[in-house]
């Protein structure tokens, strides 16, 4: 299978290492840059010592950085697209791939930005808008890129509501290191990998604040409730939000050292400012960009959620971050269901 990777953060670059040592198959992998200068870094050092440092490249990935006024026609020759980039870059890449026969996949969890007042937008929904007729999906769950290019056992959901497409992905993927599992519920696993990194800033604010591990326990647990209330407003099935886009990638991001959502929680609990959090990172933290847009949309369909709504607080400096879970733990007494 031919294989293209549109973007060289970690994930891309984690991702275009499995497959490339994928023992079950031989797949012929691109990895695409849009900068030349530093895919021609990239092919002499055989590292990506910014998103990926200490992870060799396989001999056999290949190295692009065709112009993407072409990019269109170049990847004609492939059997599958993988697009990632950050939730910013989405719109891009769907609209000068939406005439492209091939099947397009993204890896970023997020929601769009908000627009001149126009609510921020799932990945399904950018793709309705400007690419419609594509064959298209989602692969998700829950993952640290840098334990996927170590082989490090990890199962993903391959989501779409084509069954070509979910078939592509996991005969792609699929590995003795890597489970993938067919998802139909493309809006389920959406959500599920976008809200979890709003409540994984929670929670890192949580631990920062040593609270306790009953305290994580808690806000994992209603934080994963916020979460299915949401999706299934928008239309997703509940038991996604049990599977691996939904508890399985929450628990990974709110509990995991590598998770960079959790280290904006922790940093602020230290009394850091957001913008000295997000420059330090020196990656993107979805959850910071898609904390308004949840709670927005959450407030249009008539959806509680009081965690996304204190993590907005705090990013926006209202409150003080002590007093955002003093103000959680003081809301009313409620029934759990």
């Amino acid at each position: 299978m031919k294989i293209v990777v549109l973007g060289a953060g970690s994930w891309g670059t984690a991702l275009a290492v499995s497959a490339c040592r994928n023992p079950l198959a031989q797949h012929a992998v691109t990895l695409w840059m849009r900068d030349a200068a530093q895919a021609w870094v990239l092919k002499q050092q055989r590292e990506n010592t910014r998103y990926l440092p200490g992870i060799a490249l396989p001999p056999n990935l290949d190295i692009s950085a065709a112009p993407l006024s072409t990019l269109a026609a170049t990847l004609a020759g492939y059997d599958l697209t993988i697009i990632a980039t950050p939730m910013a870059g989405l719109r891009g890449m769907l609209t000068t791939l939406q005439t492209s026969a091939t099947p397009v996949v993204w890896l970023c969890k997020g929601f769009e930005a908000e627009v001149d007042g126009a609510p921020g937008l799932l990945g399904h929904e950018i793709q309705v808008q400007v690419a419609p007729k594509l064959r298209a999906g989602v692969f998700s769950g829950p993952s640290f890129a840098q334990e996927v290019a170590l082989g490090q056992p990890t199962a993903l959901a391959a989501s779409s509501m084509h069954a070509e497409v979910r078939a592509t992905l996991v005969e792609a993927f699929h590995s003795p290191t890597l489970r993938v599992y067919d998802n139909d519920d493309l809006v389920g696993v959406e959500v599920g990998g976008a809200v979890k990194n709003v409540m994984a800033i929670a929670c890192g604010l949580c631990d920062g604040l040593h609270l306790g591990l009953n305290a994580r326990a808690a806000l994992i647990t209603r934080g994963l409730a916020e979460i299915t209330r949401l999706g299934l407003a928008l239309g997703a099935r509940v038991e996604t939000f049990m599977g691996l886009s939904g508890m399985g990638d929450l628990v990974l991001t709110a509990t995991g050292d590598l998770s960079r959502n959790r280290r904006v929680g922790l940093a602020l609990a230290q009394g850091k400012t957001l913008e000295q959090t997000v420059a330090a990172l020196g990656h993107v933290a979805e959850g910071v960009y898609s904390a308004h847009t949840v709670v927005r949309r959450a407030h249009s369909l008539g959806v509680d959620m009081p965690i996304a709504q204190g993590v907005v607080d705090l990013l926006d400096g209202h409150m003080h971050p002590s007093q955002a879970l003093t103000n959680l733990m003081a809301r009313e007494p409620g029934s759990e269901s």
